[in-house]
């Protein structure tokens, strides 16, 4: 998830466990816990990018980083601003809370969580939400401003209450969204007699309402858009073929192998100028609903380096204005 749901959603968290024995110190140091697995994007400062891509939300987004960092922080907590009535417990509790949350909505975008690490590197996803959705994000953004004026009584953790029930709402109605979506893909693609060998189904940006799918096939991918309240027994989809033999001239170069292992196989490769371009599917296309044989947001420059700064979301809002919103709304609306 985007930084600033983190922030607000542990201070939320913070209030419910120590924000009546704490204060408003509680909001700040839930919103530091919430944030410490991201302390990998350090790696960025040394590392090539593709390490870069492999090492974010590994070692310090799993499980085992919860078991060893919890009783550490509860230690280093309960020795600071000594003495305090803050039960050892209670700090256990509350940092194992912040770190799991973390790691349990990172889960459910995209890039994929490393709960494993170091002796698995699977990358878990569930597909079910975009990296930053508002909706998701308003609720606990607003109780969070509230919290910070708001007088320490009783009501404040009615209002983290709030926060909570919000969030715990809205990735129900995630999933549901995307079991709709689910069932539709898989009806259509036979009837449109599509055969693939695997797929995935993940939101558009800043909703949950229009979704990106993706079916696999031997030679390429199928790549179409599919509202939940569409009533169309069909999905316009775009093939775009994998172009494996484009890879012959740099096989042998050390960050494309970590690009088929981050991208989880979901690729293509297409030439642009002088350079052969490497699109992770995962993340989609720019406006794809708009333009459906848009580039893709996540494009790796093998033989230019140089230009593959912030490539995950490299201009994922690029060339958006007010017709682009306006046929995203169209298309929501459902056809």
């Amino acid at each position: 998830m985007d930084s600033l749901t983190h922030i607000v959603l542990g201070a939320c968290i913070g209030e419910v466990f120590i924000g009546k024995k704490a204060g408003r110190r509680a909001l700040l140091l839930g919103a530091v816990a919430q944030s410490l697995p991201d302390i990998d994007f350090v790696a960025g400062f040394w590392m090539p990018v593709t390490k870069d891509l492999m090492a974010h939300r590994g070692i310090t987004h799993s499980l085992l980083f919860v078991l060893l960092v919890t009783p550490l922080l509860a230690w280093l907590a309960d020795r600071w601003r000594r003495p305090h009535n803050i039960a050892f417990s209670t700090w256990l509790w509350f940092f194992a809370a912040e770190l799991l949350t973390h790691l349990a909505l990172d889960c459910f975008n995209a890039y994929g969580t490393g709960l494993l690490e170091p002796f698995s590197h699977r990358r878990f996803c569930v597909h079910a939400m975009f990296v930053a959705d508002p909706l998701f994000t308003i609720v606990p953004l607003a109780v969070t401003i509230a919290l910070l004026f708001m007088k320490t009584d009783y009501r404040r953790k009615r209002w983290a209450a709030i926060a909570f029930i919000w969030c715990g709402f809205y990735l129900l109605i995630d999933v549901i969204n995307k079991s709709i979506i689910e069932a539709a893909v898989k009806r259509i693609a036979k009837e449109q007699h599509i055969e693939y060998r695997r797929h995935f189904t993940t939101p558009t940006p800043l909703n949950n309402l229009l979704w990106y799918v993706v079916l696999e096939t031997d030679k390429g991918y199928h790549i179409g858009y599919r509202s939940v309240f569409d009533s169309k027994p069909s999905i316009r989809f775009t093939f775009f073929p994998r172009n494996d033999s484009l890879l012959n001239p740099v096989k042998d170069l050390d960050e494309l192998k970590d690009l088929f292992v981050f991208s989880q196989g979901y690729y293509t490769i297409e030439r642009e100028g002088k350079s052969l371009v490497f699109n992770d599917l995962r993340f989609g296309q720019r406006v794809g609903w708009y333009k459906p044989d848009a580039t893709f947001v996540f494009h790796f420059y093998l033989q230019q380096p140089y230009g593959n700064n912030l490539v995950v979301q490299r201009g994922r809002f690029a060339g958006w204005n007010k017709a682009v919103f306006e046929s995203m709304w169209h298309r929501i609306k459902g056809e």
